[in-house]
């Protein structure tokens, strides 16, 4: 399937709570395990960017609104 979405995440805000991975349908995101942003945290990133539908629950299950969801045109 191709994807639909494309997520960004701001490394720097995302505390990688990790409510965006558990809440995406598709599975397209994970927490980075292998780094950490500035502060220290693992953070989110489209780990499986081809099953992107945009449905924008990871945008609004983030606590500290770090993550935009874009549709792509067909």
């Amino acid at each position: 399937m191709a994807a639909k979405g494309y997520v960004e995440i701001d490394i720097e805000g995302c505390k990688g709570c990790g409510l965006c991975v558990a809440n995406c349908p598709t599975n397209t995101l994970d927490l980075k395990m292998n780094d950490t942003n500035s502060y220290g945290y693992h953070y989110s990133f489209m780990a499986y960017p081809e099953k992107c539908i945009a449905c924008q629950n990871c945008a609004l299950m983030c606590p500290d609104a770090v993550i935009t969801v874009y549709k792509k045109k067909a």
